[in-house]
């Protein structure tokens, strides 16, 4: 078989892939976003112990391998009598290490905010939970957007790890028909090719919306 027609037989396979990796990327940017507001609201609370809590969760999963994190969900919590199928484990995984640079990018950006907000929010009355969710929140998602999208980027390519515990993403899915024809060189290109676009596609878009919010330093 010749190497077009191989990669020709293969689109159905790594298409089915590429979109079960879009939403694998989705899903684990919502809600690993949700834990990492949650994340930064705790990471400047007054409550040390709150602080304390946010600062650790941060540590151990930036300062470990995600991949390891994947096997602890996937193989480790079974022996606690926590048994996940690989799609919920992999999400899981994906999220809960994205929450962890989510939180620093969200609170990096709450911190830039000038404290005049806060001030000029608490003359009006606003409690400190009112002024960060009306006031200061907005402002700091606008200026996260960059480095937000530059984590989705990176939970696009971090998806392929997931593989490993048989979810059939993109990567996987070259691995299978590779098992079925033997060649792997073309292949692994496709998949590389795939990801490089669905990257390039989000790049294009994180410029739009950079555009679109007129941040600072873009024109």
């Amino acid at each position: 078989m010749s190497t077009t027609s191989l990669l020709v037989q293969s689109i159905p396979a790594l298409a089915q892939g590429a979109v079960l990796t879009i939403k694998f990327a989705v899903y684990s940017m919502f809600f690993g976003l949700i834990a990492g507001t949650i994340l930064a609201t705790m990471g400047i609370s007054r409550n040390r112990t709150l602080v304390g809590i946010a600062r650790v969760y941060v540590s151990v999963m930036r300062g470990t391998p995600l991949l390891v994190q994947i096997f602890v969900i996937y193989y480790g919590l079974p022996s606690l009598g926590i048994s996940l199928d690989p799609t919920p484990a992999g999400v899981i995984a994906l999220s809960a290490n994205a929450a962890a640079y989510l939180s620093e990018s969200m609170r990096g950006a709450i911190l830039g905010i000038q404290s005049g907000q806060w001030l000029a929010a608490y003359s009006l009355g606003l409690s400190r939970m009112q002024t960060l969710r009306y006031v200061i929140g907005p402002q700091a998602l606008r200026i996260a957007v960059p480095s937000l999208s530059n984590s989705l980027i990176s939970l696009i390519k971090d998806t392929s790890l997931v593989s490993v515990i048989t979810v059939t993403e993109l990567l996987r899915s070259a691995q299978e028909v590779i098992a079925a024809t033997y060649q792997p060189l073309p292949l692994y290109l496709a998949a590389a090719v795939v990801y490089w676009v669905l990257c390039s596609v989000l790049e294009v878009v994180q410029r739009v919306f950079e555009r679109r919010l007129a941040l600072p330093g873009r024109h």
